[in-house]
């Protein structure tokens, strides 16, 4: 994989992962004059206003009223557009999730869904707005893809692969800069885990800005001799079961990371594919039953137990017992 050659430096770039979002909106709308994009009075946080700017006549204001932002949506959908709609994750699917269940998936729209200012690296504004179960709700949802990009320049190439992918999706979005691991010549592909770092003793499968903290906990667990296989699975759902399939099969041992609920996640994910087609020592990182709290981003981070030093050692934990049990 072509990563960022930064990756590992202290002076490694940042930029909020929404920043990609709104550059991919915008590139998606000058590939295909159906794309339109209604915003819940959040233009400029969920980095819409780029597009709005350009194509003011294929952009509509709902206001706060997130309910009506999808169904809005999924009448254009049903006329032929091609709508992205934006919020807070805390009010869309927090807020609507009935009306994204009924209206969007039930009648198999052509909406896309973007969660912004997703996990608790929101920081200051505290558990009300710190959505953590977005990707429980999101990924129960029949016609629903899921999509956690780890980064900027991700979650711009996933926006305009959503744009020319049939099918309702959500996108989630972190607020906060976070490192770009990936660099323009990277591939990315809708349903498609990418294997980012190679290893023998362990996989660790994480998804949005945890994928920085699972590679930089694997370059720590090296110095050790402990050789991790890092993936990043920007695909929630469907899940690339093939490659995860691939690499667990290689390890014996898995961990996963995600800034969201460890129950209905990505963890949840995982263990449901392991427990129907390969059973094995499984550890998850995540928010364990919590709410979130006020505080600065990164402190929230570390009292969560979600920056790499914490995961390196539930690595550590996760190997000493499949060697006990052996």
């Amino acid at each position: 994989m072509k990563l960022n050659p930064k990756l590992y430096k202290s002076d490694v770039e940042q930029e909020p992962i929404r920043a990609g979002f709104g550059r991919g909106l915008v590139a998606a709308g000058r590939d295909n004059n159906q794309v339109v994009a209604l915003c819940a009075d959040l233009t400029e946080s969920t980095q819409m206003e780029a597009f709005a700017k350009e194509f003011p006549e294929r952009f509509v204001e709902i206001g706060v009223a997130e309910q009506n932002l999808v169904t809005a949506a999924a009448g254009m959908a049903l006329a032929g557009k091609i709508p992205f709609v934006s919020s807070y994750a805390a009010f869309s699917p927090g807020r609507n999730w009935e009306q994204i269940r009924t209206t969007i998936c039930l009648n198999e729209t052509n909406v896309k869904i973007a969660g912004s200012h997703a996990g608790v690296s929101v920081g200051p504004d505290g558990a009300t707005h710190q959505m953590l179960e977005d990707i429980a709700l999101m990924r129960v949802l029949p016609k629903m893809r899921v999509i956690v990009p780890c980064d900027s320049m991700e979650a711009e190439k996933a926006t305009m692969a959503l744009a020319a992918t049939e099918g309702a999706a959500y996108i989630r979005l972190a607020r906060e800069k976070t490192p770009v691991v990936t660099t323009r010549d990277t591939p990315f592909m809708l349903g498609k885990a990418q294997v980012l770092r190679e290893g023998t003793d362990l996989t660790m499968i994480a998804c949005g800005p945890m994928v920085y903290q699972a590679l930089i906990a694997a370059e720590h667990l090296s110095e050790a001799g402990i050789k991790v296989e890092v993936i990043n699975c920007a695909t929630v759902k469907p899940l690339d079961d093939a490659t995860i399939l691939a690499s667990v099969r290689k390890t014996r041992a898995v961990l996963t990371a995600e800034e969201a609920q460890a129950a209905g996640g990505l963890g949840g994910a995982i263990a449901e594919l392991l427990g129907e087609q390969e059973p094995l020592p499984l550890a998850r990182v995540g928010m364990q039953d919590h709410f979130g709290e006020s505080g600065n981003p990164n402190e929230l981070l570390e009292h969560f137990k979600l920056t790499a030093p914490h995961i390196a050692e539930r690595a550590r934990e996760l190997l000493r017992a499949r060697r006990a049990r052996a």
